[in-house]
């Protein structure tokens, strides 16, 4: 099956009854249920179930379904549908889905966030040609927003740096990860924040991957790095734990859709394909 996503913001004449409507209200995604399956609505069940929703943001397409972003006015769910917190959800569905999920929920926050200029405090509207708002009196342009995260793998021989921060699930450890600040580049982000997160610097700084992340309105951009000098010491404002581990005694991890997971199996399959030689 064609799972290319093609992004628009011009939507077609008419909105065919099998297009895909990514339903949100909060961080709450509307989905159809049956056992355990999880799938995306489309535009001819909110119409058979008289769903109400508020507002409406086309998306592109997904091989040959239209996609929409679309605000929910209701906070109940029919019968056979069920609402999903949208991290969970991103877990459970098809990746291409679970990408899309994420895609709407950061629109249809910005939209609603963005309904009167930060400027001079005037209306915006929602302009056709591109995704953006226009105040209505002094003619400021707001897109969407992003922020760009840094996260990264640090590497001390056969080891990896593993941590805890108090947002981080029970049982569950990561590798280290910030935002950027104003001025910096993504590699000073990287020093920066691993030095002040654990105490140590780091070396062989390298490009790995990206990926959006919509908790808030994230971009992770992910990176490899090696342990240069100094001993951990940890944050504790920041973090609950930090320390090194070897390859064969690793805690619980993230999940396999996360970046984070990726950087991970990365270096354990580096590892076993080392060890195999």
């Amino acid at each position: 099956m064609n799972r290319f996503f093609q992004s628009s913001v011009t939507p077609p004449e008419s909105r065919p009854s099998s297009a895909l409507w990514f339903a949100l209200k909060e961080n709450q995604v509307l989905l159809h249920t049956s056992g355990n399956e999880l799938c995306v609505p489309r535009f001819e069940d909110f119409g058979q179930l008289d769903i109400e929703y508020s507002a409406v943001h086309y998306l592109g397409t997904l091989g040959e379904s239209h996609c929409y972003a679309v605000q929910l006015a209701t906070d109940k769910a029919p019968a056979g549908m069920a609402f999903k917190d949208l991290r969970s959800a991103m877990m459970m569905l098809d990746e291409s889905f679970g990408a899309l999920a994420g895609r709407a929920f950061q629109i249809i926050q910005w939209d609603r966030t963005h309904q009167f200029c930060g400027q001079c405090g005037r209306r915006t509207d929602s302009l056709a040609a591109e995704r953006a708002r226009k105040c209505s009196q002094c003619g400021l342009l707001q897109f969407p927003r992003l922020s760009p995260a840094i996260i990264v793998l640090v590497r001390c021989g056969k080891k990896l740096l593993l941590a805890r921060s108090r947002q981080t699930p029970p049982g569950m450890y990561s590798i280290l990860a910030g935002f950027v600040e104003p001025g910096e580049t993504l590699e000073q982000a990287v020093e920066r924040e691993v030095k002040e997160e654990v105490g140590i610097l780091i070396r062989n700084i390298r490009y790995f991957g990206s990926q959006p992340w919509p908790f808030p309105h994230s971009l992770m951009i992910g990176f490899t790095a090696d342990h240069a000098e100094g001993e951990l010491e940890i944050d504790r404002n920041e973090m609950e734990d930090a320390r090194w581990y070897s390859v064969d005694r690793l805690p619980m991890l993230p999940p396999p859709i996360s970046i984070a997971r990726r950087l991970i199996d990365d270096f354990l399959q580096s590892h076993e394909s080392k060890a195999g030689l």
